[in-house]
C-alpha cells in the first residue's frame, strides 16, 4: 500500500536525500554539487513508502504566494505505479494546507506529458538546468481557508 507522508524526522529526511542521489545523481549523472541546494534547509519534504519501504520524494519551497516543487524523484522500480502523480498531488496538498495559491515547477521536458495530465501548464522557453533540458510550469491552486 502506498503511503504519503512529510519526511520529519532523521531517518525521513536520511531516506529523502538517499532517493534523490540514486535517481538525480546516480541514474541521471547529476553533479552533486548542483543537486542539494540553501532549499533543501527549509523546505517541505514528502516521502513515499510502498509497503512502507520508501520509494519516491518530493519538495515543496514556499516563495511568497506560490510553492515550488521540485526535487520530484520516484526509483525505478515503482516508476509507472502512480506514485509520481500521488506525490505530486500531496505536494500540491501542502501547499493548500500552507496557504499558498500556486505551485511553479522546472520539468525535465520528458516529462511534460505527466505534469500537463495533472494540471501544469508550460511557459517560457526551454533552459538547461544540470545539463537536462527543463521548461517552467505552472498550475494555480485553491488554498485551504484559515479559520
Amino acid at each position: 500500500m502506498l503511503k504519503i507522508d512529510l519526511a520529519e524526522s532523521a531517518k525521513d529526511r536520511a531516506a529523502v536525500f538517499v532517493i534523490r542521489g540514486v535517481v538525480f545523481v546516480a541514474e541521471q549523472q547529476v553533479p552533486i554539487e548542483e543537486e542539494w541546494d540553501e532549499d533543501d534547509l527549509a523546505a517541505d519534504y514528502l516521502l513515499a513508502r510502498l509497503d512502507e519501504v520508501p520509494v519516491g520524494t518530493g519538495r515543496l519551497v514556499a516563495r511568497g504566494e506560490r510553492g515550488m516543487l521540485g526535487r520530484l524523484a520516484v526509483l525505478p522500480c515503482t516508476r509507472g505505479t502512480g506514485t509520481g502523480a500521488a506525490l505530486v498531488r500531496a505536494v500540491e496538498e501542502r501547499a493548500r494546507e500552507r496557504g499558498l495559491a500556486g505551485i511553479d515547477l522546472h520539468a525535465q521536458t520528458h516529462a511534460l506529458g505527466f505534469y500537463e495530465r495533472l494540471g501544469y501548464r508550460a511557459h517560457g522557453a526551454e533552459f538547461l538546468d544540470a545539463g537536462i533540458p527543463h521548461v517552467h510550469m505552472s498550475k494555480d491552486i485553491a488554498p485551504v481557508p484559515q479559520p
